[in-house]
């Protein structure tokens, strides 16, 4: 197999984010053609994009008006995550600012069906509080009206049929929501889910008469289902059972009572489409006609005729597909280049479990790369002794790493690495249970998961056990700090992005927005301060043995880049070596291509000389 080099795989588009014109015809996505995520439009499948946005900073939505030629889109700066909104001519020529306090976050709520108000969410008042605000389209920077004071974290979901509501949630942790119905003009919240303990509610829809939402939530459940959320009396009714699997994705039309519903099995993706005929009963559509892979979430065009979603898979760079709702034929409208790689060069993992510390059976993808003829080169590398493996830790840690395009992957692949990603205890798609495995008391349970997935890898003919790599972002950052410093033996290097050093110090310096919700999966500073300390990796340095290498960004509003400068800092006092490089104008990842290639180039050239 020819091999290529980095700058061709971070130069592999990713077209996502779809959004109707009001006419449906037009369709926006996001980009990243010019480096950085910017806003394009298609009048129609596989025809030449306009670019309609051309800043050097990524644009994280863009959402049309239901009923003139102009959207809405967000943006911030070098990665802080204050983002601001804007209003975008549909031609492309006149950009608005919609808000102009750059000290404050603003997530948006949506259009109003008649498109002469929005709503958003911001934190201005209180940097820890998101509040409700209804704006006109015509109004600007202060202008907002401040119709609900929160004392948490509000998100706005969507507005009632008749536009005098808004619906509302309220996350507490990542695994804990509320839901409200708001009385635009007179600012009553109505509170749907009194509950007890950890329940989520999200993916919140008003139904077609505006007397429900249509949401999914685990309410009595293990995994995520459909149900149907009554405003008058608070009762909730299933609509689809999750079963063994999280139903993650929820798109309801509210004209039509037309949906779309994503289950996550595996981390695949798996849509159910039909059309409600009762209140919890519908009629199934067609299967969509979609490569298996893992999708986004749907969103239909003005009618419900079709809806757009995003579709990536392993060997599959992400793109927008239109499906017809009723028969399941679909279309890729967008052509995100693959930088001349061929794709019968892109490798799919096998879906592996192995077996933990104490019994359970944790679910991996594993990949190995191919030889000139497609296959895999198992017998070869055996008989060489074995390739070098990277163990890929996702984040969150309440995420769950799935068979999307990753370039970085696919480089080293290339490069004859195999590549190993584990869903450790903690990741979500597997139940509320096991997601709630590594809380506090248990975090370690979860690097002890990585261990039994290195000496599984040990085992393998085609792996040489000298040559093990650790690499991971943010709470994955920490994962591999805290695998190299818990299992020193067991490592050849790592790779820390953006990672997590010490729980105390991050805590106490993430933004205030965060960091009640991440206490109460890590533990707070208040109760647990002792043991934050105990398993903080700057505080057991003096197991680390394997090189490391450190990247992060200076603008960091999550993991503020003194985690960084601490690891680095401290490893180096133990003589290991140590490389860091710092992103000015980045923040939590890097989004700007440069800087990517920067990053990622960085992180081959530490492995050739270390691994």
């Amino acid at each position: 197999m020819p091999e290529y080099d980095f700058e061709r795989y971070l130069n592999v588009r990713s077209a996502n984010t779809p959004s109707f014109g009001p006419d449906g015809e037009r369709l926006s996505f996001l980009m990243d053609t010019t480096g950085v995520p910017q806003v394009w439009r298609l009048d129609s499948p596989q025809t030449w994009p306009q670019q309609l946005t051309f800043e050097e900073e990524r644009v994280s939505f863009a959402d049309w008006s239901p009923e003139r030629d102009e959207l809405v889109f967000g943006m911030d700066q070098g990665g802080d995550e204050h983002t601001q909104l804007f209003r975008l001519d549909g031609d492309g020529e006149t950009i608005t600012p919609l808000t102009d306090q750059l000290d404050a976050i603003h997530n948006w709520g949506g259009w109003s069906h008649d498109g002469e108000r929005f709503a958003f969410t911001a934190n201005r008042r209180d940097q820890s509080v998101f509040d409700v605000y209804v704006q006109g389209r015509d109004e600007r920077g202060d202008d907002a009206e401040l119709v609900c004071e929160g004392d948490g974290w509000f998100i706005a979901t969507g507005w009632s049929p008749d536009d005098e509501r808004l619906a509302v949630t309220e996350m507490h942790s990542s695994f804990d929501y509320d839901v409200y119905v708001l009385d635009v003009e007179s600012g009553d919240l109505n509170h749907l889910t009194p509950h007890e303990g950890d329940v989520r509610f999200q993916n919140v829809n008003w139904g077609p008469d505006g007397e429900a939402l249509y949401l999914t939530t685990d309410d009595g459940a293990d995994t995520m289902y459909a149900a149907r959320l009554d405003i008058e009396t608070g009762e909730i009714e299933t609509v689809e059972e999750g079963g063994d699997w999280n139903v993650e994705s929820l798109t309801v039309d509210e004209d039509t009572g037309r949906f779309v519903l994503g289950r996550n099995v595996d981390g695949y993706t798996e849509l159910t489409v039909g059309e409600l005929t009762g209140e919890t009963e519908y009629e199934e559509f067609a299967d969509p006609d979609l490569p298996k892979s893992a999708m986004g979430g749907g969103t239909f065009d003005d009618d419900a005729e079709r809806f757009a979603v995003t579709v990536t898979g392993s060997t599959e760079n992400t793109n927008v597909y239109v499906v017809d709702a009723e028969t399941g034929e679909s279309e890729r409208w967008t052509d995100a280049a693959t930088a001349g790689l061929p794709k019968e060069s892109f490798v799919e993992p096998e879906l592996i479990r192995y077996e933990t510390f104490d019994g359970r059976e944790i679910p991996a993808f594993f990949s190995v790369p191919q030889t000139d003829d497609g296959s895999g080169t198992e017998d070869d590398a055996a008989d060489d002794g074995g390739m070098p493996v990277i163990v890929d830790i996702h984040g969150g840690p309440e995420s769950q790493r799935r068979p999307t395009f990753h370039a970085v992957k696919q480089y080293f692949l290339n490069r004859g690495y195999a590549y190993f990603e584990p869903n450790v205890r903690g990741s979500s798609g597997y139940g509320k249970a096991y997601t709630h495995l590594d809380d506090v008391e248990k975090r370690m349970d979860s690097v002890a998961d990585i261990e039994a997935g290195v000496k599984w890898l040990r085992d393998r003919p085609e792996i040489d056990p000298e040559r093990v790599v650790a690499f991971g972002g943010s709470y994955g950052g920490f994962m591999v700090l805290a695998s190299l410093t818990e299992y020193p033996d067991l490592w050849a290097a790592g790779v820390d992005v953006v990672g997590i050093a010490n729980f105390v110090t991050f805590l106490e310096n993430t933004g205030d927005w965060r960091r009640e919700h991440r206490e109460a999966e890590y533990g707070s500073l208040e109760d647990d301060r002792e043991f934050l300390e105990s398993i903080s990796p700057t505080n057991n340095i003096e197991n680390i043995e394997a090189p490391l290498l450190v990247l992060h960004g200076a603008n960091d509003p999550r993991v503020p880049v003194g985690e960084a400068e601490q690891i680095a800092e401290t490893a180096a006092e133990q003589g290991v070596p140590v490389e860091k490089l710092i992103f000015e104008d980045e923040g939590h990842g890097f989004t700007k291509l440069e800087n990517r290639i920067e990053a990622y180039t960085k992180m081959a050239d530490f492995l050739d000389e270390h691994v």
